[in-house]
């Protein structure tokens, strides 16, 4: 058979319908495994560039005393990140400090967040008048940019001059609260302000996921006898386990990275109490030009975050098996 081929060949026939067959088939392959990678190819590009190696910068700024204002930027090796660690260094307590304001917020913002929203989604799948409407009504605030967001609100809260104060009084409640300048009731602006500006979109993610639960279950638990409640926890919050870890995997990130209403709000105040870790970050890098340390600051930070994140999966996973 190789020999007709061969002959074939020579005398420029054809080859065998078999033959191109399977150099067809060879060619498609090569190009069906070329095929993912050629999709792939502009997110691993934008990935590489904006990812990989600001990463790799950072690690490499953290092992140095980079200081933007000198010709030298010597190794140092691991000291920027034992000046964290060491109670004799001068920045040990600046940066627990904001660890400290960092957790704070987390810790009160996040469930408020996850809950808030859950409940908003529940109410808006209704059908009811108007429920397109009061669907945008929630998401409006989140539209609007942290910098909008933290200057309205710094004079609506403001202790003297602010709207809030003057309803206050008009109810005859106390109208000096100091809301921006004094704990707790910093704590309490930051938080209701991030509540309100970011709930609409947590309710969203939420209301997607409603839409995909069937409704038959629904009705099945109606015909047992089920209540609301027994049906929310036994219908709602199952089909909502995937929904419910990326809400508060994504709010944990964006609660412990905030910056904005702590920088415009309440500015810190009162002193550096509500000062948080990337203000602290920010003003090491670029007020005091020690990009080295700030870069430390930086990959300390994302590690206690993976670890957080972490445990997140693992406990969603835990109470599925």
């Amino acid at each position: 058979m190789a020999d007709v081929i061969e002959v074939g060949a020579a005398r420029g026939d054809a080859p065998p319908p078999a033959a191109s067959a399977a150099r067809r088939r060879a060619s498609a392959g090569r190009g069906g495994r070329l095929t993912p990678y050629l999709f792939l190819a502009p997110y691993l590009v934008l990935f590489t560039v904006f990812g990989a190696l600001p990463i790799v910068l950072g690690v490499w700024l953290s092992l140095h005393q980079w200081d933007f204002q000198l010709p030298n930027r010597p190794f140092v090796g691991l000291d920027n990140y034992k000046e964290l660690f060491s109670s004799d260094s001068a920045v040990y307590g600046d940066w627990w400090q904001s660890v400290r304001a960092t957790a704070i917020f987390t810790v009160l913002s996040v469930p408020l967040l996850v809950v808030v929203p859950l409940g908003l989604a529940v109410l808006l799948n209704r059908s009811f008048p108007g429920r397109t409407f009061f669907r945008a009504v929630y998401f409006a605030p989140y539209v609007l940019g942290v910098a909008v967001i933290g200057l309205l609100w710094r004079f609506l809260l403001d202790a003297n001059l602010g709207l809030v104060n003057r309803l206050l009084g008009v109810v005859g409640l106390p109208a000096d609260t100091p809301w921006v300048t004094d704990v707790p009731w910093a704590w309490i602006s930051l938080v209701g302000v991030t509540v309100w500006w970011t709930s609409g979109f947590n309710a969203v993610i939420y209301l997607a996921g409603l839409q995909d639960i069937p409704q038959e279950l629904y009705e099945a638990a109606k015909v047992d006898g089920a209540t609301a409640w027994e049906r929310f926890r036994h219908v709602t919050l199952p089909g909502l386990r995937p929904v419910l870890l990326f809400v508060m995997t994504t709010t944990i990130l964006a609660s412990a990275n905030v910056f904005g209403q702590s920088f415009l709000i309440t500015q810190g105040a009162p002193g550096t109490e509500t000062r948080t870790v990337v203000w602290f970050i920010v003003e090491e890098g670029l007020r005091d030009n020690d990009a080295g340390r700030a870069a430390a600051m930086s990959i300390v930070f994302a590690l206690m975050l993976a670890v957080v994140s972490l445990a997140n999966f693992r406990l969603f996973r835990y109470r599925e098996d």
